[in-house]
């Protein structure tokens, strides 16, 4: 079997990870015919084996860092309504139309602006040039096996600006170029970011509408991990591996066209350390620190959604924490972190009365139980010693819950003051509803926010700056301030599709919104660092850098903090603070 094969078939499993290979290994696949390694970057692979040499997949089996993560879109749940009028305010709030004219003229030209999401409708005229042809670079179709894939990657396929301009001439442009957006959140973050002014801005304005596109469609993950993590069915979810090699191929446009490169992720997962050490997010974070290359990720949803959790608890103490369960829940997965140097036992108790005795983290083992009232199984996977933290994680799945309220209880072992924390996956990640009791809505950004030299975007609500109540907060646990900025995130003009040929404009909501606003911001200032001549060897980390010194805060409020980080993206404040302007 080729590789491209073993990344498209469901007998082979995926991983990503750091190996130590033979120097000259790296520009280069290295394939056996039952395993694949594909190069990323430094030591990252993303590895494929043939699962029937492999061990069933498990936390216990294969430590915590190796299992494969899978990504959820932000903004599934919040659409708003069609047939709206197009709103510059949320543009506005943000100081972006005020530096598209004179004297700056900043609408992200000669810039590039990737995403990796679920595609894009390459024939709305939002995405197109006053002369009809389109603004978009390349697509790269990690669903579509048809064409030819990108140069040094594996499957999927590429469609160029020349191929796509040639299937805009069609009267059927899909017969040549068939990319579609089946589910329409990457055209809308596409369109937020970087939409083209509609009748000089009155009709569709994006943030930088002179910017190129980039766009990765994401193939949906495997079945065997979506059977794994209990996604439900036609829910859309992506593996690390996948946004990897879409971050890689992004990221590569900064050499053939000489342009800095903005790349905008509107998609996460609430599980994880919350720290940053996850290969995804330390290959972001190596993205983003490397010269003209800014990476931008939006917090996620998950602020109001209860599925976070805050305990402490001394030597040989315990802590109960409720998880009330909905009818018709298929299952769901929860994870528990514990703080170095403590570790923790689990006892369980269900809604029918049934107890599981405590169960020893120091096993470091994979338990199971079958309750014997109701169909309810439960899984819980030990790891004493995570390589990244040195803390304890703990995996519960529980499969088919009876409804009603659960109970777990934590039991210090170690000596001293224990902190842990607990999150349920992401809301639309759960069949049936699922909620702590005594939720805490701190800490509950979406990874890969969390990671270093990559700027973390929560949302607000721009009529009367109040923060978005589904926004995730900060900070990480590590102490570093996440989110950096917030951005509009509520009623932001989109495109959701087209009528008759023109476009049409809907009202949409989250963070993933407020994500590529900011990626357009981003565009406009690399447009005057780079393009311009003013700062061309500028990175995220000093891009980052610049919009917190020129965020807008208000006196009613200390910075930095959970919600809007160090304050408010503001664009003209940024170039007020380069210019010495004092701001009242």
């Amino acid at each position: 079997m080729t590789c491209r094969d073993m990344i498209l078939s469901e007998e082979f499993q995926d991983f990503l990870t750091y190996y130590i290979l033979p120097e000259g290994t790296l520009t280069e696949e290295v394939s056996g015919d039952a395993f694949c390694f594909v190069p990323v970057s430094g030591r990252l692979w993303s590895v494929y084996f043939n699962r029937q040499n492999l061990p069933p997949l498990s936390f216990s089996g294969y430590q915590y860092r190796y299992v494969t993560e899978l990504y959820g879109l932000e903004d599934e749940f919040v659409w708003g309504t069609q047939g709206q009028r197009f709103d510059p305010q949320p543009l506005n709030a943000s100081g972006i139309t005020q530096l598209q004219g004179e004297p700056l003229s900043l609408t992200g030209r000669n810039v590039v602006i990737g995403f990796a999401d679920t595609g894009i409708d390459y024939r709305n005229p939002v995405f197109r040039r006053q002369d009809g042809s389109s603004r978009i670079l390349a697509i790269w179709d990690q669903t579509d096996q048809s064409g030819m894939p990108p140069e040094g990657f594996y499957y999927g396929s590429e469609y160029t600006r020349e191929e796509i301009n040639a299937a805009l001439s069609l009267e059927n442009p899909l017969e040549a170029v068939p990319v579609t957006d089946e589910n329409g959140h990457g055209t809308r973050m596409a369109s937020a970011a970087a939409g083209s002014a509609i009748n000089g801005g009155l009709d569709f304005l994006g943030a930088a509408p002179d910017a190129d596109i980039v766009v990765v469609k994401l193939k949906q993950a495997k079945q065997y991990l979506l059977d794994f993590y209990l996604i439900p069915e036609g829910v859309p979810a992506y593996e690390s591996n996948d946004i990897v090699l879409a971050v890689k191929y992004l990221n590569s446009f900064v050499i053939p066209f000489v342009r800095p490169v903005c790349i905008c992720l509107g998609i996460g997962r609430s599980f994880g350390d919350h720290r940053s050490n996850s290969a995804l997010s330390r290959y972001l974070s190596e993205v983003g620190s490397d010269i003209n290359r800014v990476v931008v990720v939006s917090g996620g949803n998950e602020g109001n959604a209860a599925h976070h959790y805050a305990g402490t608890v001394t030597e040989r103490e315990s802590e109960e924490v409720e998880v009330r369960v909905g009818e018709g829940t298929r299952g769901f997965l929860m994870e528990i972190w514990g703080n170095l140097p403590s570790y923790f036992s689990v006892m369980v108790h269900s809604p029918g009365g049934e107890e599981i005795p405590v169960i020893s983290s120091r096993l470091e083992q994979e338990v199971e139980y079958s309750f014997v009232y109701g169909r309810s199984r439960i899984r819980i996977d030990y790891q004493l010693n995570d390589p990244a933290t040195g803390g304890e994680v703990a995996v519960v799945r529980l499969e088919e819950p009876a409804a009603g309220v659960w109970t777990f209880r934590l039991v210090q072992e170690s000596a001293g003051y224990g902190a842990f924390h607990m999150w349920l996956p992401i809301r639309q990640f759960v069949e049936g509803s699922v909620e702590f009791l005594r939720p805490n809505p701190d800490s509950t950004l979406t990874a890969p926010s969390y990671a270093e030299d990559v700027l973390g975007v929560s949302a607000y609500n721009r009529r009367n700056n109040s923060f978005y109540v589904n926004s995730g907060r900060g900070f990480a646990l590590d102490g570093r301030i996440k989110p950096e900025l917030a951005a509009p995130g509520v009623d932001i003009s989109v495109t959701s599709g087209m009528l008759r040929g023109s476009a049409v404009v809907a009202a949409a909501s989250g963070t993933s919104l407020a994500a590529a606003i900011t990626a357009g911001g981003c565009a406009q200032f690399l447009q005057w660092c780079v393009q311009d001549g003013n700062y061309p060897d500028i990175n995220g980390t000093g891009l980052i850098n610049f919009f917190v010194r020129g965020a807008a805060r208000d006196a009613s409020q200390s910075f930095p903090n959970r919600t809007f980080g160090f304050g408010r993206m503001d664009m003209v404040g940024v170039f007020d603070w380069i210019a010495g302007i004092g701001r009242g």
